[in-house]
């Protein structure tokens, strides 16, 4: 029987030194860790810490939104390690899911954890809508309108300059899609 810890954060500029930490104090025997977003739910770590776990071992994780962010995720991880006979555990949270007030405490925190999740989306949202709304522009910022109009100047002449709209591109900076969406748009007035 082993204790196997998993630590994970989210980017790479986050560190899981106290993670590692909290999982070496608690006894584990080996630490899975990588840096990845918890709404992926094919990290590699993480699935070679469960392919490595046996019957009668324990999977110890820090904190429960280190494991998933999805509460449908974090059943299922918790489901398929019942079923093969292996402890889960959360340090913070002091959860320990093979008792029944564990799983009472882990479904709750799983549904808060996701709750949150989607406020911060719906937050992110309707933010976008209010700044469309207020006539800013979200997302790339577009091309000069001076190297469009020189890249379409250089399209319409290709017959005298035999330049190629990969050699439009490169001369104005002005991506080939948007050269030809921006001659799409002349054709169609």
């Amino acid at each position: 029987m082993e204790t196997i810890g998993y630590a994970r954060v989210s980017s790479a500029g986050q560190e899981l030194d106290l993670q590692v930490e909290k999982l070496t104090e608690y006894g584990c025997d080996k630490i899975y860790q990588e840096k990845e977003s918890g709404a992926k739910n094919d990290r590699k770590q993480l699935q070679e810490a469960l392919d490595y776990l046996r019957e009668g071992d324990k999977f110890v994780v820090y904190k429960l939104d280190r494991l998933a962010r999805s509460l449908l995720h974090l059943k299922q991880i918790a489901e398929d390690l019942t079923s093969r006979g292996i402890a889960l555990v959360f340090i913070k949270e002091q959860i320990d899911f093979s008792t029944p007030t564990g799983k009472l405490m882990f479904n709750m925190l799983g549904s808060i954890a996701e709750f949150e999740r989607d406020l911060i989306n719906t937050r992110t949202a309707e933010g976008r809508e209010r700044a469309r709304k207020q006539g800013k522009h979200l997302g790339r910022k577009g091309q000069p309108k001076q190297a469009i109009t020189e890249a379409l100047t250089l399209l319409n002449n290709r017959d005298q300059n035999g330049l190629s709209v990969n050699d439009i591109a490169k001369i104005t900076g002005v991506p080939r899609a948007s050269i030809y969406a921006e001659a799409r748009k002349l054709k169609e007035v």
